[in-house]
């Protein structure tokens, strides 16, 4: 089993605590991106993967080697519909799990804002990222792990 990251935008201390457990549990930890992203340490157990530059490369790449045991880890919409269509589990940084039902409003709802900004309506939408939003997908990657381990 592998946890992917979509590593691009994922929070620095998401990043650390993954590290951190990879290194503890031993399960294989990849970071995904279109630049180098500086992990804390090398580690056998952590690898990271720069793709091509390419709009899309990294999103592409995610999925055609993520398999249905794995864990991505994305704040994509688009990419998380494309993983659970291989029936890999993806949550994103504040510790929702995608499924097939949420994701069709999550792709609505992407698409209804996209609208808005076009229209020149952008919301003062804060991007935020603490302590909160990281218990909240440790809860949830837990969660996640202890299902793939005992499948």
């Amino acid at each position: 089993m592998t946890v992917w990251i979509d590593a691009d935008s994922c929070p620095v201390i998401l990043r650390t605590f993954l590290e951190e457990r990879a290194k503890k549990s031993g399960f294989a930890l990849s970071l995904v991106a279109n630049r180098e992203i500086k992990k804390r340490e090398e580690h056998k157990h952590i690898k990271m993967i720069v793709c091509s530059k390419e709009k899309g490369a990294a999103d592409d790449f995610l999925v055609e080697n993520a398999k249905e045991n794995d864990i991505v880890v994305t704040r994509d919409i688009p990419l998380a519909a494309r993983l659970l269509e291989k029936n890999i589990c993806t949550l994103n940084d504040r510790g929702t799990i995608f499924d097939k039902d949420s994701i069709e409003d999550r792709l609505k709802m992407r698409e209804f804002s996209m609208n808005l900004s076009a229209l020149g309506f952008s919301g003062s939408e804060k991007s935020f990222y603490g302590k909160k939003e990281l218990d909240s997908f440790k809860q949830s990657f837990e969660f996640a792990l202890s299902r793939r381990i005992f499948l």
